[in-house]
């Protein structure tokens, strides 16, 4: 547990500093395999006609299904799969971490056939004090999904995470 902890300059500088651009793709079977492994039962999710029968040129990427990013060894952070080389890191030293939640805002919805380029940025620190965990610092982070090729921005996440 945290006792004494601050936000220093170091971990400031990175607020704001975006990301290197990566490429997230979404196919057929990925688009099925989150939507079976989150217990959607919608067609339109498996079928390309009952798709295209509700709209979409292909099946559609499940709500908060972001795609895989596309993995290059060496290149790659080899558990979540981004860039090594995607920016600054924020060293902020706590040894545990919370999922604080992600929520998905969406201008398209993006089908099965697509690769979007992805591009994140911290957008907030801030210091909480909880009587069982401590100091905790909640990190916000932003992302956005866009095409690759006319940079139309398909959806944005906002998710925070915490450290303890």
């Amino acid at each position: 547990m945290a006792q004494q902890f601050e936000i220093t300059d170091a971990m400031r500088a990175v607020v704001g500093v975006e990301s290197d651009a990566w490429p997230v793709e979404f196919t057929s079977t990925g688009i099925r395999a989150f939507a079976r492994g989150v217990g959607i039962t919608d067609t339109v999710y498996y079928d390309v006609a009952a798709a295209q029968a509700a709209g979409y040129a292909n099946l559609p990427a499940p709500p908060t299904y972001a795609g895989v990013p596309i993995f290059i060894p060496g290149l790659n952070d080899p558990v979540y799969g981004l860039p090594r080389s995607s920016g600054p890191r924020l060293n902020h030293g706590l040894p545990n971490i919370l999922d604080g939640g992600t929520e998905y805002l969406y201008d398209k919805v993006p089908v099965a056939g697509q690769t979007l380029i992805t591009r994140s940025r911290i957008v907030d620190l801030e210091l909480k004090e909880s009587k069982s965990l401590g100091k905790m610092l909640v990190v916000t982070s932003e992302a956005t999904y866009a095409d690759e090729d006319t940079n139309e921005v398909f959806f944005r996440t906002r998710s925070q995470m915490i450290a303890y």
